[in-house]
């Protein structure tokens, strides 16, 4: 099978390509260039697509012996992305990033530049699974074995079409130093590189001030959940649902708890904040549906909200139909911190059943 391996410069997707050159497949190596800034330079762990990056990575590919090649997708990144995240957060929503880069620059871009290439798959780093129990055998993603690790969440948004068409040779592993012996075990000279982490193109971590430096101040009101007003902020973009800091707020809740943000209404310039309980929701609301198999109300399922929070079992009861209507899920057990524009995941056991972005309110 041809292959296209994408090799950011980190371990992960080091020692993918080198498994699926070692499989016996045709094994081409492309670093997705996806930064403005060919001169940024890592920090730590934090920054992608840097010049150290592109060099780890062709220093990988010439120790598998496989070809190498870099891709400029920094435009389709910039704007199905950067862009994307800035839109979202200007909404009031609190988009997942890493959702949109794999949804549409590694499993869109990047796959449809392979197809037209010739090659048959695309191979990443990512830990996850691929089975074959879809209806009528039909591709199915499931959790990584390393489950600290697990990006199955991240990665829902593929649908079984673009599954289909990939390899993540790193899903069996259970732990991440496995990886990395093997990395040293193949010379392949990125054993020891740190993992990255928050979101790559917020290359200092503050992510509010990226934020204001892109979408600029626009001043309004924090009120609490009566109405009252307890202060006044530079733009509500810099805040998220069930965020606890940075309030800036002068004086305590009149109990003395923390206050949370509980909602963010851009059209008012309105940030609601109010106590933890507050924040609880059974009910989740979601659209743009992405299924891997049908799914009917009364389907018993787990829901996952966050790229490493803990999926809660819950009840569907409502489905798009015709791509009209929502999808609803009953919790058995509230959870905290549901915010417009995060990305809803379904799963039956380790298996993924759909994922979704989920809506304003229940």
């Amino acid at each position: 099978m041809k292959v296209l391996a994408a090799m950011s410069g980190g371990v992960d997707s080091a020692v993918a390509a080198a498994r699926a050159a070692e499989a016996g497949h045709d094994v081409v190596g492309v670093h997705m260039a996806l930064s403005k800034s060919r001169a940024q330079t890592r920090s730590g762990s934090r920054g992608c697509c840097t010049v150290e990056d592109a060099s780890d990575a062709r220093r990988a590919a010439e120790r598998i012996g496989i070809p190498y090649y870099v891709w400029d997708l920094s435009d389709d990144f910039h704007h199905l992305v950067v862009e994307d995240f800035l839109s979202e957060y200007a909404q009031g929503r609190t988009p997942n990033p890493c959702v949109r880069c794999n949804e549409r620059i590694k499993f869109a871009s990047l796959l449809e530049r392979a197809r037209i290439l010739g090659f048959d798959a695309v191979c990443t780093g990512h830990y996850a699974r691929i089975g074959t129990d879809g209806p009528d055998g039909a591709p199915s993603l499931h959790r990584s074995r390393n489950l600290p690790k697990d990006q199955s969440y991240v990665l829902a948004v593929m649908g079984p079409d673009a599954t289909g068409r990939a390899l993540f040779p790193l899903g069996e592993f259970e732990d991440k130093q496995a990886v990395r012996e093997e990395a040293r075990a193949r010379s392949l000279g990125v054993s020891t590189k740190p993992d990255s982490y928050d979101i790559c193109f917020v290359a200092d971590g503050d992510t509010r001030g990226f934020l204001s430096r892109h979408l600029g101040s626009d001043p309004g009101q924090i009120v609490d959940a009566d109405g009252t007003v307890l202060g006044e902020h530079d733009g509500t973009h810099g805040f998220t649902v069930g965020q606890r800091k940075g309030l800036g707020l002068s004086r305590p809740a009149p109990d003395g708890r923390p206050r949370y943000v509980l909602d963010v209404d851009p059209a008012s310039r309105q940030v609601v904040v109010g106590a933890a309980e507050l924040l609880s929701r059974r009910e989740l609301v979601a659209r743009d549906v992405v299924g891997f198999e049908p799914i009917a109300p009364g389907r018993e399922v787990t829901a996952q909200i966050r790229a490493h929070g803990e999926a809660t079992p819950g009840i569907v009861e409502a489905v798009p139909t015709d791509g009209e209507g929502v999808l609803r899920v009953r919790l058995v057990a509230p959870v905290r911190g549901v915010a417009p524009g995060q990305t809803l995941v379904l799963y039956d056991g380790d298996r993924v059943l759909a994922s979704a972005t989920l809506e304003r309110h229940a």
